[in-house]
């Protein structure tokens, strides 16, 4: 029997937290049209990510793809990290 790979969620966004052990807190942003208006509006929302080496810094720009659950609240895993925060 064959196994079927399913390709997974991925997006894009921006760390605003790396405080906790082996997890980050990524901001998504994005932009939509309001449906009356049209005014264009940036919604953003926060998702926690598992990061297993504890590379990521808060700053960085990353990818995190969908996964399993691996707690309550953590269903996203890092998968690279795209730019990284300007030490400072």
């Amino acid at each position: 029997m064959s196994e079927l790979k399913t390709s997974s969620r991925t997006l894009t966004g921006r760390i605003v937290s790396d405080k906790m052990d082996k997890t980050v807190t990524v901001l998504i942003e994005r932009r939509v049209k309001h449906p009356v208006y049209g005014k264009i509006l940036t919604k953003s929302t926060k998702i926690k990510a598992h990061d297993e080496d504890n590379g990521a810094r808060t700053g960085d720009l990353v990818t995190i793809a969908e996964c399993r659950p691996v707690s309550k609240d953590k269903a996203w895993k890092l998968v690279n990290i795209d730019e990284r925060a300007v030490a400072e």
